[in-house]
């Protein structure tokens, strides 16, 4: 009797995650369609590089560039890595259309301790758009240890430059999920949980972004990725 009922428990959580999933992805995908075109798409790509995130680094990395490969393969699109790890390091490369030397960039990182540096990624990506446009930042990352209002100040101030911040988590710290979800709302952005098995998933997705951040409704049109088709079918919603 007791087996029995820890199947049907183990059944009921399996259903509640894959809902849940659809719900995230359906959430990112109507925050993704209310993105800008813009002729010459800009994109961000930020992460998180500190020692907590070494755990799970190797499944993150796979994940990461899965994503990185996406924006390539869109195209015409111009994108800059940047991120934090250490005490007071945070990088930023060139812009660069080519994204397979940032990806290749991104696989030679390696974790070092110190706490999350947010803030400079934001204020990076403000001062960035103030010369050029930048159409979305991406954050991959797993913890906040700054002032959150400070931060959501920031965020908002992107969002009035029209900058939408899509942030996806790597872990389940509580607070890392609500700041998280509360700049991406701020932006009129989106929030995502990394799993697992989400790198399929979370490259259509952002692949589907940057072709929308290059070319608009016609670059999704006559698109046959599956992330562009789930993309405009958010949009004729």
């Amino acid at each position: 009797m007791t087996d029995h009922k820890n199947r049907s428990l183990k059944k009921s959580d399996s259903s509640l995650r894959k809902r849940s999933s659809a719900q995230e992805i359906s959430a990112f995908l109507d925050a993704a369609a209310k993105a800008d075109a813009t002729k010459n798409g800009k994109l961000i790509f930020s992460l998180d590089a500190t020692m907590s995130r070494q755990p799970s680094w190797d499944r993150a990395m796979a994940i990461q560039s899965s994503m990185f490969d996406a924006v390539g393969r869109a195209g015409g699109l111009s994108v800059q890595l940047v991120y934090f790890r250490g005490i007071d390091e945070c990088r930023a490369s060139k812009w660069v259309v080519n994204s397979e030397a940032l990806r290749d960039l991104m696989v030679r990182i390696a974790c070092r301790g110190g706490y999350t540096q947010i803030e400079k990624v934001l204020n990076h990506a403000s001062r960035e758009t103030d010369r050029d446009k930048v159409g979305a930042l991406v954050f991959i990352g797993d913890a906040l240890e700054e002032n959150v209002d400070k931060l959501c100040s920031l965020a908002g101030e992107l969002g009035l430059k029209g900058v939408r911040c899509f942030f996806f988590q790597d872990g389940n710290d509580h607070i890392a999920e609500q700041a998280f979800r509360e700049m991406a709302r701020l932006t009129s952005g989106a929030y995502f949980r990394l799993g697992p098995d989400s790198a399929r998933e979370l490259a259509e997705l952002l692949g589907a972004v940057a072709l929308y951040a290059r070319g608009g409704l016609p670059a999704l049109t006559d698109s046959r990725q599956t992330g562009a088709r789930l993309l405009l079918e958010q949009i004729k919603r």
